[in-house]
């Protein structure tokens, strides 16, 4: 297998013009070709003097817990190339003998029909599988603070009234009451929101339209889950 020169910087500076115009070594996804020459770093490359290369490092170590998955035969001997602008250096001390055998890294104009179709077709139910996998949901966490009109308005009904509030995507969770002076207390309730499902603007307009006990309401803190 030969390896590129992930080392010199004339190796590195042969890699960042061919990354230059390339999110990947082959084709339009991510593949085996792109984990064996991720493999061959001994670490990120400098993002100031290499930064194609170090986009694509980035871009690849996002799929590292994928690698097994992605399409391409890892136990094939990977072959590099020479110093054209448009193609990865080799470490002359890496070079490999000639062997019809080889897969070329980055493909070549003769490379087998065949073989090029097969990865095409994994290529495709890569990007298939990707595409049906779900999403992970958008929460947020918010603290709400429900002020009532004066010291005699009955909070136990006002947070009652509140906790009534049913809407998809939400979920009330611990409450208190603070005291804010004048011996008035408002009403501090904590609560889960879906984020496409629930709009708190609207939520908060639902809550005030008690207009027997609530004065305004304030979003007091709200944190991305």
């Amino acid at each position: 297998m030969g390896f590129t020169d992930f080392v010199s910087d004339a190796g590195l500076t042969l890699a960042n013009n061919f990354l230059a115009t390339r999110s990947y070594v082959v084709g339009e996804g991510p593949s085996q070709a792109d984990v064996v020459t991720f493999k061959a770093f001994s670490g990120a490359p400098d993002a100031e003097k290499y930064p194609h290369v170090a986009r694509w490092y980035k871009h690849i170590a996002s799929y590292e817990s994928e690698f097994s998955t992605l399409p391409g035969d890892p136990s094939k001997a990977y072959t590099t190339y020479g110093p054209e602008s448009t193609e990865m250096p080799t470490n002359p001390k890496d070079k490999p003998a000639e062997d019809d055998d080889d897969m070329d890294l980055f493909g070549s104009d003769d490379e087998d029909p065949e073989v090029a179709k097969q990865r095409e077709a994994n290529l495709a139910a890569y990007k298939a599988k990707k595409a049906n996998k779900p999403k992970p949901i958008a929460k947020s966490l918010v603290s709400l603070e429900v002020k009532p009109w004066d010291d005699e308005t009955n909070l136990e009904e006002m947070e009652a009234n509140v906790r009534a509030i049913e809407m998809d995507g939400l979920v009330w969770g611990a409450s208190k009451f603070a005291a804010v002076g004048f011996g008035i207390k408002k009403l501090q309730i904590n609560l889960v929101v879906e984020d496409e499902k629930v709009s708190l603007d609207d939520l908060q307009a639902q809550i005030e339209e008690d207009e027997d006990h609530v004065q305004s309401t304030d979003v007091a803190a709200m944190q991305k889950l």
